[in-house]
């Protein structure tokens, strides 16, 4: 029988289809005329008749009668009744004609009439339901109302049902009417969610839209309301129209100006719904906030510039008299000038405070920006615009708040930065302190020029390791030493105690401390180089106070030496004080830490063994070598004095073992007390000294010298060495110290271990050890009682 492919279409038996097959050919034609039968054999996916195979066929058709063949423009029309199903035995595809032999498919009727109704009456009243959502509803409930069987609904709505063409086919196959009908009223089922699905999807998008049209709608009528609002009220502004005032009375530099202009209209018509809304007002209402009016040039009186550093800051004179150098140059120039200020100095010493009182002392706005821990290039440049939440750098905040184009800006802690992959913030302020590049400074935020050249930019540290050397190049380092104790009892007197009184609401008529109680706890309960804290010292004395003030009802709190253990608890500055007793192969040195100054003994002794040197006290890299330094000179200096060390161990100790320690400016301690354990002359216990050592016996510069004095003065100590560069050091040392010391610079450890031990040893500076014993004198003290004997004898 011919066999006409079908696509797309539930087919079954008795239902009534109208079909247009793809281009039936006249032989076709003919042979359906004549036979007046056909098979409908289903395709497995669409193909054209000339690509058509035999496997693309399923193996289930449907024998049919034909009722009519019309000939249309768009090709042939075929109406046909569906009889039985048919299992296709052998396919025939030939050039002209598809024909099949088949054999029928046994129906199996297992539902009665009433059930089969029951499921039809289901099935269209799901569809009913589905098709309820939409305007054209009710044209398909009267179309299925006229369906008569569940096969005939599932066929005429077929098309229109988004399955696979395996679940299609499934129905034809299936041989239970009972299956078959559970079969169509899953697609249906199926059918229906899924126009549930998209009902609900363009339900919402409609929502959506609607609301926003609401929005929009009732943005418009409010905008037309202010308008009306703002012509009835011509005092009242709308945001743009202060943006725009703003932008004109900045005086803004014309390419500046230019840029702004561009955003600000962007701004407009971007409308207050629009997603960059925000950000773009953010920017405008930043920029406009900044200063760019260029400040008037103005002369600073020296004498009240000298009076304010002087109220602020006790001592520090020669701080201040090179703060004052730079306020002159600058008054006498009418611009910014000169190197920027680093102050460097242990906490507490008043670096930040300090320009706080530049401020002052010049009329200016005052700013401090901590770059502690920061690590992110954009914390300085700035985030560009098109982050989310980008911001402005630390810099141009700092302008903004200050609102002024030239204020005294303080940079804390500038040697804590640190780089990550987030880039260099150390690099980044290259540029911000360079004069030379300042004046066009661009925040990556702002992307236009902003000219920093009239900003004093002041830079604080604790040390200099910190500080990359690029950075430390556009800087003029300016040391702020540790205070004495005769300078912070006055800093206590005139500046802390007042302070602390104030922040804890005690009038100076209700406390009684005599000078003798701050005196103790400089001494006992302090320990730095600062005053911060002997700060919160007398902050414990004042709350302690206020105790007794409100609760135990006093007239006055007095506070008393005796009573401060109770107060502040046990002392604990825990400072070294010189040796009681001078012991042969101990010296005392001189160390510099982050609280100030401080002395530490050196300790050597020498016992049988194997020629070993031990070294302990958790010392560094530095100090282990200048150990290594000063045993080869001890060698060299005494090598033709038979000395034997061959068979002896050296150890070399420094106490406080739990500390690190490093640095090169133990160096003439070490080989001193070495000189001294050698020779068993015992080293002056009044007798400090500090300084690096060479090969060649020369004393080297070193660093900390007024903390270190300070130590020395502290302990106890009455004479000490230093290495003869270090004279000019002297300057910043104050007053009252060096009149109480004894210093006595050094250039050689000749004349170091003549001064520690009296030995003198000879005076030639080339060499020191020599080719012959009689070119080598030195002359040595007897051993008094109670000394030791000289190892080499």
């Amino acid at each position: 029988m011919l066999v006409i492919p079908i696509y797309n279409t539930i087919i079954l038996p008795q239902i009534q289809y109208h079909l247009a097959p793809n281009l039936l050919n006249e032989t076709e034609i003919q042979r359906l005329k004549e036979e007046g039968r056909v098979i409908l054999l289903p395709l497995k996916e669409w193909k054209e008749r000339s690509e058509i195979t035999s496997d693309d066929f399923h193996s289930v058709g449907l024998v049919s009668e034909v009722k009519g063949i019309k000939e249309e423009e768009d090709g042939t029309v075929l109406s046909v009744e569906t009889k039985e199903r048919a299992d296709i035995l052998e396919l025939n595809i030939g050039e002209k004609v598809l024909d099949a032999s088949f054999c029928i498919r046994n129906e199996i009727v297992d539902i009665s009439e009433e059930e089969e109704q029951a499921q039809l009456e289901e099935i269209k009243t799901i569809l009913i339901n589905a098709a309820s959502r939409y305007q054209w509803g009710p044209w398909v409930a009267q179309f299925v109302g006229r369906w008569n069987s569940s096969s005939e609904l599932i066929s005429m709505i077929s098309p229109y049902l988004d399955i696979e063409e395996v679940q299609k086919y499934a129905i034809l196959k299936a041989d239970s009417a009972r299956e078959r009908g559970n079969l169509i009223r899953e697609v249906v089922l199926q059918m229906k969610e899924s126009l549930d699905v998209r009902a609900d999807i363009t339900q919402k998008m409609k929502d959506t839209q609607n609301q926003a049209y609401r929005e929009q709608a009732i943005h418009k009528q409010i905008s037309l309301l202010q308008k009306e609002l703002d012509d009835m009220d011509p005092e009242a502004v709308s945001e743009e129209d202060q943006l725009l005032d703003k932008i004109k009375k900045a005086s803004m530099p014309e390419p500046v100006e230019k840029e702004v202009m561009r955003v600000f209209k962007r701004f407009k018509q971007e409308g207050p719904n629009g997603h960059e809304y925000g950000s773009m007002y953010d920017y405008l209402e930043f920029v406009t906030s900044l200063s760019w009016k260029e400040p008037e040039a103005s002369e600073t009186d020296i004498k009240k510039a000298r009076k304010i550093l002087d109220e602020d800051h006790y001592g520090l004179k020669d701080i201040k008299e090179r703060v004052l150098q730079h306020i002159a140059v600058m008054s006498l120039r009418k611009k910014q000038s000169g190197s920027i200020l680093l102050f460097i100095g242990a906490p507490g010493t008043g670096k930040t405070s300090m320009g706080k009182s530049i401020a002052r002392a010049m009329g200016r706005e005052y700013v401090r920006i901590s770059l502690g821990g920061v690590k992110d290039e954009a914390e300085i440049r700035g985030h560009r615009r098109t982050y989310i939440g980008a911001m402005p750098g630390r810099i141009m905040d700092g302008l903004k708040r200050s609102q002024a184009m030239n204020p005294v800006m303080v940079l804390d802690e500038i040697d804590k930065l640190s780089n990550s992959y987030n880039g260099d913030p150390a690099s980044a302020l290259l540029e911000v302190l360079d004069p030379e590049q300042n004046s066009t400074f661009t925040d990556h935020y702002m992307n236009v020029p902003y000219d920093l050249s009239n900003v004093l930019f002041i830079c604080t540290a604790n040390n200099l390791d910190g500080i990359p050397r690029p950075l430390l190049d556009r800087m003029e380092v300016i040391q702020l030493s540790g205070y004495t104790p005769v300078e912070k009892f006055y800093i206590a007197k005139k500046h802390l105690l007042p302070k602390a009184l104030d922040d804890n609401g005690i009038q100076k008529s209700q406390i009684s401390i005599s000078d003798a109680v701050i005196r103790k706890v400089i001494e006992d309960y302090t320990v730095e180089a600062g005053v911060r804290g002997l700060k919160k010292q007398l902050d414990k004395i004042c709350r302690k106070a206020a105790v007794e003030l409100t609760e135990e009802k006093k007239k006055k709190a007095v506070i008393r030496e005796k009573r401060l253990p109770d107060i502040l608890g046990k002392k604990y500055a825990a400072h070294d004080s010189k040796l009681k007793v001078s012991i042969p192969g101990i010296v005392t040195g001189l160390a510099w830490t982050q609280a100030g100054g401080d002395i530490l003994f050196i300790e050597t002794t020498a016992m049988q063994g194997s020629g070993r040197i031990h070294v302990t006290g958790q010392l560094g890299d530095v100090m282990k070598e200048s150990a290594e330094i000063a045993v080869s000179l001890l060698k060299a200096v005494f090598y033709h004095q038979n000395l034997k060390l061959d068979d002896k161990d050296i150890h070399i100790h420094v106490p406080s073992g739990a500390v690190p320690k490093d640095g090169p400016s133990a160096g003439v301690t070490l080989f001193t007390a070495l000189a001294s354990l050698v020779t068993g002359v015992p080293a002056d216990n009044d007798l400090a000294m500090t300084g690096e050592i060479s090969l060649r016996g020369q004393v080297m510069p070193i660093g900390g010298l007024p903390e270190k004095l300070m130590a020395a003065d502290r302990a106890g100590i009455r004479k000490v060495l230093i290495p003869k560069e270090n004279e000019e050091d002297l300057k910043e040392v104050p007053d009252e110290i060096r009149q109480r010391l004894e210093i006595v610079p050094v250039d050689t450890v000749q004349q170091v271990v003549s001064h520690a031990l009296h030995i003198q040893l000879p005076k030639k500076k080339e060499l020191l050890f020599f080719e012959s014993d009689e070119k080598f004198k030195m002359v040595i003290p007897t051993v008094q009682k109670g000394q030791a004997e000289p190892i080499f004898r």
